[in-house]
C-alpha cells in the first residue's frame, strides 16, 4: 500500500504543532484529573509519585517514542502497520496481534472512559444551575451517590458522550481530530493553574503539597508499583494504538524524541496540578485522600461553591474536563476505525457509527457496577479479586494489557528490527539515540517484566 494511498485515506497532521496538541489531548485528560489524584491517594502519596515519575522516564519515555516510530513507519492502523512492519523484517505473522491487542484496550478503556466523561458533564449541569453554592462535603457526596446509583441518568450521558466522540472521529485527521484539540487543550491547563491558585487559599496547601511530593516509602507495596507503571501507560495512552495511529499521519520532517519530551512533560505537569489542586481541598475539608474513583467529583464542587465566581469558573472547569476526556477518547476508538476504513472499505462515518455503538455496548456493564451490578464482582487469579466490573476493566487495561503492549513494542523495535531502519527513521541526535536505544532494547523491558511478574507474584 503506497504512502499517497494511505495519506488519501486518513490524511495527516497540518505540522508539528498539531500533532503534539493531538498526541497531548491524547495523554492529557481524565487520567490526569480524575485518576492520577485518586490512586496517589490509594497509594499513600508521595513515595507513589516518585516511583511514577521514575516509570515516565525509563519506560513511558522510550516506549513512546517507539510506538510512534512504528506509527509513522507503518503509517496504516495499529493493526495493520504491525502486520506490515513485520513482514518487512520476516518475523512471524503473530506481530500483527500486537495492534489488535493495542486496538482493543483502547476500546475496553473507552467503555468505562466515557461513563466517567459522562459524570463530568452532569457536574457541569449542576455546577451551572448553583447546585453547589454552599454546599459541605457530606452535600457533595450525597450528590454524587445519588448521580452513580441511577442507571438510567449515567445511561443518557454515557450515549451523549459516545456520540460526540464519534461524531469527531467521523470527521477525519485535520478536519476533526486536530481542529477538536487546538484550542481546547490551552484552556485546560488555564483553569487548572486557577484553581491551583485557589488551593493556596484553602489554608492546607503545605499539607497537599507534602502529601504529593514528600515520600513515605513504607506505604509502597508491589502492587502500588504495578499502579504506577500502569498509569504511566494509561496517562500517555501508550500500549493502546493512540499514539500509533497518531504517528502514522505524523510528517517525516518532524523530530519524533523532541515531540515526545513535550507531550510526556506537559502530561506530567498536568497530572502534578491536578494533585496540588485537590489534596489541599480534601485535607482542608478534612476528607481523605483515598476516596477512590469519585474523589475529585467530592471535592472540587467543595472549591467551586466557597469560591467567587464560583459557579462560573466551576462550569467552565467541568466543561474543559470533559473537552480533555472528549480529546483523549477520539484517540481511543481511531486505531479500530482506522482499521475498518483500510480492510473493509468503509467510510470514516460507517466506521465511528460501528466501532461507537459496540463500545457503547461494552460501557453499559460500567454504567451498571456503580447501581445494579454493584455487588457483582469478578476475579483474575493472581492479579484481581472481587472486583466490579468497572475495577476489573480498569485493572485489566491499565496494569496488565498497557504494560504487556508496551513490553511487546520494546522488544519489536528493540530486538527484532533492523538496527539501521530504526536509526533512520528516528534521526534523533546520536547521544540521545544512544540512550533511547539501550533504554528500549534492555532497561525497559526488564522493568516492565520484573514489575509484572512480582505483582502476579511469581517472583
Amino acid at each position: 500500500m503506497s504512502s499517497e494511498f494511505r495519506l488519501s485515506m486518513h490524511g495527516q497532521w497540518s505540522g508539528r504543532v498539531a500533532f503534539i496538541l493531538a498526541a497531548t489531548g491524547s495523554a492529557v485528560g481524565l487520567g490526569n484529573i480524575w485518576k492520577f489524584p485518586y490512586i496517589t491517594g490509594d497509594n499513600g502519596g508521595g513515595a507513589f509519585v516518585l516511583v511514577y515519575l521514575f516509570c515516565i522516564v525509563l519506560i513511558g519515555i522510550p516506549v513512546m517514542m517507539a510506538e510512534i516510530f512504528l506509527g509513522r513507519k507503518g503509517g496504516l492502523s495499529p493493526i495493520n502497520t504491525m502486520g506490515m512492519l513485520a513482514r518487512e523484517e520476516n518475523r512471524h505473522g503473530i506481530w500483527r496481534g500486537l495492534g489488535w491487542m493495542g486496538a482493543i484496550a483502547g476500546l475496553l478503556i473507552l467503555s468505562y472512559y466515557s461513563v466517567i466523561a459522562g459524570w463530568a458533564m452532569a457536574y457541569t449541569v449542576r455546577m451551572a444551575a448553583g447546585v453547589f453554592v454552599g454546599a459541605t462535603a457530606d452535600g457533595v457526596t450525597s450528590i454524587f451517590v445519588a448521580l452513580t446509583s441511577d442507571p438510567e441518568r449515567l445511561l443518557g450521558w454515557h450515549t451523549l458522550f459516545m456520540l460526540m466522540t464519534m461524531t469527531i472521529v467521523s470527521r477525519g485527521v485535520q478536519h476533526g481530530l486536530e481542529k477538536a484539540v487546538r484550542f481546547l487543550m490551552p484552556l485546560l491547563l488555564i483553569m487548572l493553574l486557577i484553581l491551583v491558585a485557589y488551593a493556596t487559599t484553602t489554608g492546607a496547601f503545605a499539607q497537599g503539597f507534602n502529601y504529593l511530593f514528600y515520600p513515605d516509602f513504607s506505604k509502597l507495596t508491589s502492587e502500588s508499583v504495578l499502579v504506577a507503571m500502569g498509569h504511566a501507560f494509561f496517562t500517555l495512552s501508550l500500549g493502546m494504538g493512540a499514539i500509533m495511529a497518531y504517528g502514522a499521519y505524523l510528517p517525516k520532517n518532524i523530530s519524533i524524541a523532541k515531540t515526545t519530551f513535550m507531550i510526556a512533560g506537559a502530561d506530567t505537569l498536568v497530572a502534578l496540578f491536578a494533585g496540588l489542586a485537590i489534596f489541599p481541598i480534601v485535607f482542608a475539608n478534612s476528607m481523605t485522600p483515598a476516596e477512590g474513583p469519585g474523589l475529585i467529583f467530592k471535592t472540587l464542587p467543595i472549591a467551586f461553591g466557597q469560591m467567587d465566581y464560583g459557579i462560573l469558573f466551576g462550569t467552565l472547569f467541568f466543561v474543559l474536563i470533559v473537552f480533555a476526556a472528549w480529546t483523549s477518547a477520539i484517540s481511543l476508538i481511531e486505531p479500530m476505525v482506522a482499521w475498518l476504513v483500510e480492510n473493509k472499505n468503509l467510510s470514516r462515518i460507517r466506521a465511528s457509527a460501528y466501532i461507537g455503538v459496540l463500545t457503547w455496548f461494552i460501557g453499559v456493564g460500567s454504567v451498571l457496577s456503580f447501581n445494579v451490578w454493584e455487588k457483582a464482582t469478578w476475579s483474575i487469579p493472581g492479579l484481581f479479586k472481587d472486583l466490579t466490573f468497572f475495577d476489573t476493566l480498569d485493572g485489566l487495561t491499565a496494569n496488565v494489557l498497557l504494560p504487556l503492549g508496551g513490553l511487546f513494542i520494546a522488544i519489536f523495535v528493540g530486538h527484532l528490527m533492523a538496527k539501521h531502519k530504526v536509526k533512520e527513521e528516528m534521526n534523533s541526535h546520536p547521544l540521545l539515540y544512544t540512550i533511547w536505544y539501550a533504554l528500549i532494547r534492555y532497561v525497559t523491558p526488564l522493568l516492565v517484566i520484573i514489575v509484572f511478574l512480582k505483582a502476579i507474584k511469581l517472583i
